[in-house]
């Protein structure tokens, strides 16, 4: 491992991941509920792009003028590349922290998000970061992080301590990092399954251990195997941003806002009893056994009167993000799983169901018969935002202003599902949002544009171009053997596609043919 990489993972890539907490616009309506007053949006900076996927479809889907650095230059070459794709305009380095924070040729920025890279890097580099934020960030700009949190990960740092040793003292030096992840997986399994007394005081570590033994080994090289890796305490890392001068916001959990679905009765009311906003956050973690901290911070908080927030929560634009058929009749929190009332859920997403944006005034005139208040309404929102299914919706003005770079970006996806399947994602103008449409729906999609308008014909357009290249269909996590099964899949995909899929990613402006 290099000296450039200052101990993190660098051998191998990072996942082709999207994060929707570092949309800016995702955060208004989870500051609004707080009744707490949102930045214009004009300049952002993502620290720790990774594939740059985030940065490229915000930059391309919003006018916010966007920067960012990721060390690696293999994926800072991605992220270049896809900005030069969408001529969005964003700046993209592929500078450390310790360069990129000190150029002198930075604005100030309405938006900072860090996405987990807390939890993974030196002591040296967060008091870099925390000096830039109070440097960079403008009074009353927004501050979006994310990291592994205490006490959820308290009783597995012992075992993520041991996997790393033996991924550095017991692996060859020529082994690559998939093969010392997967080895240092099995040591650790093998430890377990010799019933140590730290497993019996510890049964959750053997859960866990069993749930990541089945995942991508490059995703765990990142989470699991950098040289540092430091869960955090809420009080630790409030009183470590304290220099920045930011004030603690709210969550960017948006199911976090849903009381009912995560603590008791008796919890919450204990939580209440604390006065201190800070502490109460702390003991909230404990209540829920939190591992990972999603949250928005303010340098310079204003609230709205209850008459201003009122008004803009009635004139608050949303849209429908999801088929209809896909959002789920229930939710999981904390408590475990909760079903979503038909009677309650039904009438908002019956109303939202043809993919235009309407005010939440609007909405409520639609569905107050139904004995739904406006209070009701806005958890109803809450939650069908907390997993993606409701967005914020933008201005026809800015739609109409993004549109081509947006186009641009998603046909160059499209075109680029034709020989690889790395990235499952395409952007709407609409929302700013990236939407899941995996590598079989952007063939679809690639066909419907040259002029094939039948399901029949985009299941024979699609399965030439993976026959050809010895690719199979997978259905229910297996590879389909036959070809008889494989065109069986594909017709099932399409009725659906055709169906449902395609009004959405017309309605969402992601496809305009």
């Amino acid at each position: 491992m290099s000296s450039w990489d200052s101990g993190y993972v660098s051998d191998i890539g990072y996942t082709y991941g999207y994060y929707s907490e570092l949309n800016p616009l995702r955060s208004q309506f989870a500051l609004l509920n707080n009744g707490i007053v949102a930045p214009e949006f004009e300049t952002a900076c993502e620290l720790g792009f990774g594939q740059g996927l985030s940065t490229n479809f915000h930059a391309a889907a919003s006018k916010t003028e966007w920067f960012g650095t990721d060390f690696n230059p293999s994926q800072a070459s991605l992220a270049q590349h896809l900005n030069r794709v969408s001529q969005a305009g964003a700046r993209l380095y592929d500078e450390a922290f310790e360069d990129f924070c000190y150029r002198t040729d930075l604005p100030e920025f309405d938006f900072i998000g860090l996405h987990g890279i807390w939890s993974w890097i030196s002591d040296k580099n967060r008091m870099i970061l925390v000096d830039f934020i109070g440097r960079k960030l403008k009074v009353g700009g927004l501050l979006y992080i994310s990291y592994n949190t205490l006490p959820g990960w308290a009783a597995f740092t012992p075992m993520q301590h041991l996997m790393t040793e033996h991924a550095n003292r017991m692996s060859a030096p020529d082994q690559s990092i998939q093969n010392r992840v997967g080895s240092a997986i099995d040591f650790a399994d093998r430890l377990l399954s010799s019933s140590p007394l730290y497993s019996k005081r510890n049964p959750s570590v053997k859960n866990h251990l069993d749930k990541i033994k089945g995942m991508a080994r490059e995703y765990l090289a990142h989470e699991y195997f950098n040289r540092d890796w430091h869960p955090m305490h809420f009080g630790t890392f409030s009183k470590l941003i304290e220099p920045a001068k930011v004030q603690f916001a709210c969550s960017a959990n948006y199911l976090d806002h849903v009381d009912e679905v995560n603590v008791t009765k008796e919890q919450l009311k204990f939580i209440n009893s604390v006065q201190d906003p800070l502490f109460r956050q702390s003991i909230r973690d404990f209540m829920v056994d939190r591992q990972f901290r999603k949250d928005y911070w303010i340098k310079g908080i204003r609230r709205y009167s209850n008459l201003e927030k009122r008004q803009v929560f009635k004139d608050h634009e949303i849209v429908l993000q999801s088929a209809v058929s896909d959002v789920p009749d229930k939710i999981t929190g904390s408590l475990g799983g909760a079903v979503l009332t038909p009677e309650i859920y039904g009438p908002v997403i019956d109303t939202l169901g043809n993919f235009k944006s309407v005010s939440i005034g609007q909405l409520f005139e639609q569905v107050k018969n139904k004995n739904i208040d406006l209070t009701m309404l806005a958890q109803v929102i809450m939650v069908l935002m907390s997993d993606g299914r409701v967005s914020t919706a933008q201005s026809p003005e800015i739609v109409n202003k993004v549109k081509s770079e947006t186009t641009r970006l998603n046909n160059h996806i499209i075109e680029r599902s034709v020989g690889q399947s790395d990235i499952n994602y395409l952007v709407s103008p609409l929302t700013s949002t990236a939407i899941a449409v995996d590598r079989i729906e952007q063939l679809f999609l690639r066909a419907f544009k040259e002029g094939y308008n039948q399901p029949q014909d985009w299941v024979s357009y699609v399965w030439k171009i993976l026959k050809n290249q010895g690719h199979s269909i997978v259905k229910d996590g297996k590879s389909v053997e036959s070809e008889e099964e494989s065109l069986e899949v594909l017709q099932e995909l399409t009725t659906k596609f055709d169906k449902e899929r395609l009004s959405l990613f017309k309605g969402l402006g992601v496809i305009d043919y």
